[in-house]
């Protein structure tokens, strides 16, 4: 208990970050302030790895609180009124809470936001774009991307770069975290974000707590029966949502090799012909291989009780329909453009094949699900919003 507790007060206090600092402090919005100069201390226990660093993006704690600075700017959109944080809030474990992402000018996206909790881990980076495989890469979809728009600013690079350089704390942010190379550019943005979406990092749930430390009464009797039913093999949920992560997908700064996992899971059937929405054909629309004709990333279940509503298109609202779904074996559309019968997929994963519940095992699996919830990672004031009310990176932003 003693070496939880002392682990535990490295991972919620901000200090963590930080080794070999002088005139560090923090003030009461979990800002990084005085004199910075130490290494990155990833805040983790022994039996979790730190994700892997990019060689040419080495964490230090001036870039990571650069990259929350960015995280939280509308300035990097084109009408100022959309940042990271827009489809990405803590309190939902850096989700938005709806079916589809929205972007500026209310502008309707085709995928649900995906939480952010140890995206560092991830090999994969979208629902189904194998080609992102960096958060550095990435970084540039939302903020450049015109298919659909997020943030709009294609073709104005020089606009942007110019509003954060006219800020005075961007003014010597960003040279203190890249002294070799000050300048505001692609280079140096993407890296500060990708730098500090590294640290969001999701790890002490009452199941850890439970399984790791060894504390009886962190999880309840029926999130325990329902951890049992999780690992049956009558609802063969971990072949998908497997180890640390709940995910299939992993990779760590010990990793010999990336652990890649996409599955269809038989949300559509269009016309009994195997096809999904045009928007929404998963891996196929990179590969034109049939087989990947609606396949997505697995996501992780941690957090997964605050992150509804599911699936790549948001259409499950709640964890009972979710796994209703899976019960059925895939979802049946009685009509319309997109009808057809979702369970006799034939590229759907040969591991969905359906089940029989009781209420009472669903409610204890839910219960279960529930317990993967790290209320800390949720209000940990280091990936808070740093800036204050009424500042221009804030002044106009919509909320999700």
């Amino acid at each position: 208990m003693k070496k939880r507790l002392a682990l535990l007060a490295l991972l919620f206090t901000p200090a963590a970050f930080v080794a070999g600092v002088k005139g560090f402090a923090q003030t009461s919005q979990g800002q990084f302030t005085g004199q910075f100069g130490g290494h990155f201390v990833w805040p983790l226990p022994a039996w979790m790895p730190a994700p892997p660093v990019p060689e040419d993006n080495p964490m230090t704690p001036e870039v990571v609180e650069l990259g929350r600075h960015l995280f939280y700017d509308t300035r990097l959109s084109r009408d100022g009124t959309v940042a990271c944080v827009s489809c990405h809030a803590q309190e939902r474990a850096f989700t938005d809470g709806r079916a589809l992402a929205v972007g500026i000018n209310g502008t309707v996206g085709i995928r649900n936001s995906p939480s952010l909790a140890n995206v560092g881990y991830y090999p994969q980076l979208t629902w189904a774009n194998p080609h992102v495989t960096t958060l550095e890469f990435q970084a540039l979809i939302p903020i450049f991307g015109d298919n659909p728009e997020e943030m709009g600013s294609n073709g104005r690079e020089v606009e942007i770069f110019a509003r954060l350089a006219a800020d005075t704390y961007y003014a010597e942010a960003f040279p203190s975290a890249f002294p070799d190379r000050p300048e505001i550019d692609l280079f140096t943005v993407t890296r500060a974000l990708g730098a500090f979406q590294r640290t969001l990092i999701s790890v002490d749930s009452a199941y850890d707590r439970f399984k790791y430390w060894g504390e009886a009464d962190a999880m309840s009797e029926a999130a325990r029966r329902g951890e049992q039913l999780f690992f049956d093999h009558r609802f063969e949920c971990y072949h998908c949502h497997s180890g640390v992560l709940f995910t299939d997908n992993l990779q760590t700064s010990r990793s010999a090799f990336a652990e890649s996992g996409s599955h269809n899971n038989g949300l559509y059937n269009i016309d009994g012909t195997g096809a999904y929405p045009p928007w929404a054909t998963g891996f196929y629309e990179f590969t034109g291989n049939q087989s990947d004709m609606g396949r997505f990333r697995t996501p992780s279940l941690r957090n997964v009780a605050v992150t509804a509503p599911y699936f790549h298109d948001g259409s499950a609202e709640t964890l009972r329909d979710v796994l209703d779904h899976y019960a059925a074996g895939g979802r049946r559309i009685a009509d319309g453009p997109y009808a057809g019968d979702g369970s006799q997929n034939p590229h759907k994963d040969g591991m969905l094949v359906g089940f029989t519940a009781s209420d009472d095992e669903i409610a204890d699996i839910i219960a279960f699900l529930e317990s993967l919830t790290d209320e800390g990672f949720l209000t940990n004031p280091v990936y808070a919003d740093p800036w204050p009310e009424g500042h221009p990176a804030v002044s106009e932003r919509v909320e999700p």
